[in-house]
C-alpha cells in the first residue's frame, strides 16, 4: 500500500456496511478518504469513531449517487479541494423489497437501477475524466458487485427483484469499462468484487429469515479484498474477484 500513502480514495455508500469498513481500512493504511452517502449524520458518526490521528484524513460529502448532478458536483469538489481521487470504490447499492410482477412498483425499479447501475456509471465517468485531466495513469476503480451478478441462486424465501439484473448489468459494465480504459491507453485498473451474502443493513427482515442457517461474510472481509486488489503490482489487474463465506450453499 506504500504507493497509495496520502493519495485520495472516494468511497460511495460509506455510511454503513462495506462502505464504512472500506473507509476505516483505507484511512488506517494511510490514504486520504472521502466518504459519500445520503445519510450525512452517519458519516459524522463514522468520522468520530476513527482514531484521532486518522480523522483529519477522512472527509465527508453528502451525495446521492443516483442523482447525476450531485455526483458531478461532488467529484468536482474532490478535485478542487483534495487534488482529485486516484481510487474510486463504487459501493453504494440498494436491494428493494418488491417483486417485478407487483403492481405499482415502477418507482422501486427505477430506484434500484438509478443507484446500482447509473450511480456507478456517473461516479466512474467523473473519476476517470479527472484522472485523465490530471494525467494520472495508475488509478484504480473498484466496483462492489455480487455473486447474483453472475448467477441467481434459487431459494423460495429470496426475491432478487431488480437487484439481480442490476448486478448482471454491473458485470457487463466492468468489462466495457476495462475495454474503454485500454483503448484510451491508460494503466488505470478496474476490478469487480463479487461477495456472497454479507451481513449488512441492506438485508431486510424477510431476507434475514430466508438466510437463517446460512453463513455470511463480514463487511471487513470485503474491505480486506478491496485492499488486496488495489495493491497488486502495476502489471497485474484483478478483473473479477468472488468471495464466499465457507459453507455457503449458493
Amino acid at each position: 500500500m506504500d504507493r497509495w500513502l496520502n493519495r485520495v480514495a472516494v468511497v460511495t455508500g460509506a455510511s454503513s456496511g462495506i462502505g464504512a469498513a472500506c473507509c476505516k481500512d483505507l484511512v488506517a493504511k494511510g490514504m486520504v478518504v472521502v466518504g459519500l452517502a445520503r445519510r450525512e449524520e452517519r458519516l459524522q458518526e463514522l468520522k468520530a469513531s476513527l482514531p484521532k490521528g486518522q480523522q483529519s484524513r477522512f472527509y465527508i460529502r453528502k451525495c446521492d449517487v443516483s442523482v447525476e448532478q450531485q455526483v458531478v458536483d461532488t467529484l468536482a469538489w474532490v478535485d478542487q479541494t483534495l487534488g482529485g481521487a486516484d481510487v474510486l470504490i463504487n459501493n453504494a447499492g440498494i436491494l428493494g423489497s418488491y417483486q417485478l410482477t407487483d403492481e405499482g412498483n415502477s418507482a422501486d425499479i427505477r430506484a434500484v437501477l438509478e443507484t446500482n447501475v447509473l450511480g456507478v456509471s456517473w461516479c466512474t465517468r467523473e473519476a476517470f475524466r479527472s484522472l485523465q485531466r490530471r494525467k494520472v495513469n495508475d488509478g484504480h476503480v473498484v466496483i462492489i458487485n455480487s455473486i447474483v451478478g453472475h448467477s441467481l441462486p434459487v431459494n423460495e424465501g429470496l426475491n432478487w427483484n431488480m437487484y439481480g439484473p442490476s448486478k448482471h448489468a454491473i458485470t457487463g459494465l466492468t468489462e466495457v469499462l476495462r475495454q474503454e480504459f485500454r483503448r484510451k491507453k491508460t494503466a488505470t485498473k478496474i476490478t469487480s468484487i463479487s461477495p456472497g451474502v454479507v451481513d449488512t443493513e441492506i438485508i431486510n427482515d424477510s431476507f434475514k429469515e430466508a438466510m437463517v442457517g446460512y453463513p455470511m461474510l463480514r463487511s471487513e472481509d470485503v474491505a480486506d479484498a478491496v485492499t488486496y486488489c488495489i495493491q497488486t503490482p502495476a502489471n497485474v489487474q484483478i478483473h473479477e474477484l468472488t468471495i464466499k463465506p465457507v459453507g455457503e450453499l449458493f
